[in-house]
């Protein structure tokens, strides 16, 4: 059935929400999708979304699977303005490999925050659905 109110909960992998919600704030567009038929328990993938998507496809957007206690995701300047402020040299490299810890420590952190619950606009209202994380 193509109906989302069937869904009572999505099961999504942590790391799916994790890679999704960086993608996103890296500037690419990336959801967590659960394709109808729908039923009450449901798997959400990760899945770069696109125009031609199926329109009666649940589209979840990561950020709003984890919650208000994540921290920012850190960004290229902040990390630079970090960097030049410790006692280490700066170089390209030197930035290129402390933003790739930052991401790192970032998505270990965020992996903690994942919510219980969202709230799904339907063509019948909102819906509340159970999220159940999965490691991977």
């Amino acid at each position: 059935m193509a109906d989302p109110t069937n869904v009572r909960s999505l099961a999504v992998t942590v790391d799916d929400v994790v890679t999704a919600v960086q993608a996103r704030e890296e500037g690419r567009t990336a959801v967590l999708r659960a394709t109808p038929p729908f039923h009450a328990r449901m798997r959400a993938r990760l899945h770069v979304d696109r125009d031609d998507a199926d329109a009666d496809a649940i589209h979840l957007d990561p950020r709003d699977l984890l919650d208000e206690g994540t921290p920012p995701f850190p960004t290229p300047a902040e990390t630079e303005d970090r960097l030049r402020a410790s006692d280490r040299e700066y170089t390209r490299e030197a930035h290129r490999e402390f933003h790739r810890e930052a991401v790192a420590e970032w998505r270990a952190a965020a992996r903690e925050h994942v919510v219980d619950g969202v709230t799904l606009s339907t063509p019948d209202g909102p819906h509340a659905v159970a999220i159940k994380p999965l490691e991977s």
